[in-house]
């Protein structure tokens, strides 16, 4: 029996008339301005299904009844599965986050002290998204830097698949590397589309541009049958229009503009589609997010939603100089908007300073944030029993319900209670010697860290994913 008497927080940005507005705009901007096409094999597909007219040099100029046609072929909805094989969520559903996502340098937890994205980086901080029960995925967290750069991008995913059981959303640095990639997975795992865990991410380049590399990934990932993430990057103000309104449609062309090809490759091609609108400060020369950015992100969310289409958004990462207040901020917005909103994927947790580094003390606290943003989006009963009359009536004036039955019944679930911030008086605070929160989440991250364990399976994965490795890298130099 299916609950109604429930009291649910919800936020919805757009009404039908702006979604068909921004839709109209999207489709203005591709009939009539277009998209830059790099690639000669994918302008070669939009003329087979458009004509040449439509095509001037590179410039792709997309009719409009060709995006309909796609959004029409496009599945609604992708089974994820872990890569045991069974079944982890479906997109779209209740958002999903993951830690990530391609960071140079790593933030030591105890020190503080940034250095160099290692190998044993990786495994410490896949092991990490797999303890943490709030995180659903585990994205590419770092460029491996103490490896020969021809292999950083297979040792990245051996690392990954071999320290975890979930799902990885995949994001290759070296472009020529991504085919060897998934030869490696499916070398380990065998067939990777029956039930995908692996979630290939690409970007096409703002403005208006569908670039090789993008394309060539997008095509071996069809061939494969796997879905995937086009995801772009808008910096307001820099590529693309300084008003909200200009980045979201243009941005939402863009992703159409993806959505397309890829139904034209091959019609029925599963694709999870999403922004992250940001902005762009000239004096530092570095983008950035504000509440305008989050609220991009969620008419974004919306916009996949009227089209019947899985989506994946903005984190709320990147911004902080470690586990701080800018941090702290950050997180809490985005995943309570969420939760609360219509965002399906938010994948990259936990890096700083614009991206240039990962701190594993992020997604350690943004995972007490998911959990308590999920609860506050989950909402309560309104029913007789929640309500409780009977018992109020029992108790009366000036009674007290701390041994009523409901009371003893519910008590140890009815509130959040954090693992790294205990609830303390004031003179208790006082007895500890002043505890301070950053220390405690130092401590706590430390003491996760230390506690970590590998899958039972991971030697074995370690062993054929290292013959894999080192007989691409010895083909490789003997080529050269």
């Amino acid at each position: 029996m299916v609950k109604t008497n429930i009291i649910r927080p919800k936020i919805t940005v757009l009404d039908d008339t702006q979604r068909n507005k921004i839709h109209t705009d999207s489709l203005q901007i591709l009939s009539s301005v277009g998209v830059r096409v790099d690639s000669e094999k994918a302008r070669r597909i939009f003329k087979k299904a458009i004509g040449s007219k439509a095509i001037s040099n590179d410039c792709v100029r997309i009719p409009s009844e060709l995006v309909e046609n796609a959004l029409k072929a496009a599945p609604s909805s992708i089974s994820i599965y872990n890569r045991k094989g069974a079944f982890a969520f479906h997109l779209p559903d209740e958002t999903r986050f993951g830690i990530g996502v391609t960071a140079l340098n790593y933030q030591d937890p105890e020190t503080n002290k940034i250095v160099p994205f290692t190998r044993r980086h990786m495994e410490i901080t896949v092991r990490l998204g797999e303890a943490l029960p709030s995180f659903d995925v585990i994205s590419t967290i770092g460029i491996i830097q103490d490896v020969p750069g021809e292999v950083s991008d297979l040792y990245a995913a051996l690392e990954m698949t071999s320290n975890t059981v979930k799902p990885l959303v995949i994001l290759v640095s070296d472009e020529l590397a991504f085919p060897y990639v998934l030869d490696l997975l499916e070398h380990l795992h065998g067939d990777l589309k029956t039930k995908p865990f692996i979630i290939p991410y690409f970007n096409p380049i703002t403005p208006l541009v569908i670039n090789q590399g993008t394309v060539d990934k997008m095509l071996v990932t069809i061939e494969r049958g796997l879905p995937f993430i086009f995801s772009n990057l808008g910096m307001a103000g820099a590529t693309t229009p300084i008003t909200p309104a200009g980045s979201l449609s243009l941005l939402n062309a863009e992703l159409l503009a993806g959505l397309t090809l890829s139904q034209l490759i091959k019609e029925g091609t599963p694709i999870i589609l999403g922004s992250l609108p940001a902005f762009f400060d000239m004096k530092v020369m570095e983008n950035f997010y504000d509440s305008k950015s989050y609220l991009m992100s969620l008419a974004c969310a919306e916009m996949m939603s009227y089209y019947h289409l899985p989506h994946s958004g903005t984190s709320g990462s990147g911004m902080g100089w470690g586990a701080d207040l800018i941090t702290g901020g950050h997180q809490w917005f985005n995943h309570l908007i969420s939760c609360m909103g219509t965002a399906g994927l938010a994948p990259f947790v936990g890096d700083i300073l614009g991206g240039i580094a990962f701190s594993p003390a992020i997604p350690v606290y943004a995972n007490e944030v998911i959990e308590q943003a999920r609860l506050f989006a989950k909402g309560f009963d309104l029913d007789d029993a929640a309500a409780a009359m009977d018992e109020i009536a029992q108790i009366g004036p000036g009674g007290h319900f701390l041994t009523s039955d409901q009371t003893l019944k519910h008590f140890r679930q009815a509130y959040y209670q954090s693992d790294i911030f205990p609830q303390l008086a004031f003179e208790e605070w006082q007895d500890m010697g002043f505890p301070q929160v950053d220390n405690l989440l130092k401590r706590h991250t430390c003491k996760l860290i230390n506690s970590l364990h590998k899958p039972d399976d991971h030697e074995d994965l370690m062993a054929k994913g290292e013959a894999f490795v080192n007989k691409f890298l010895a083909k490789k130099r003997r080529v050269l």
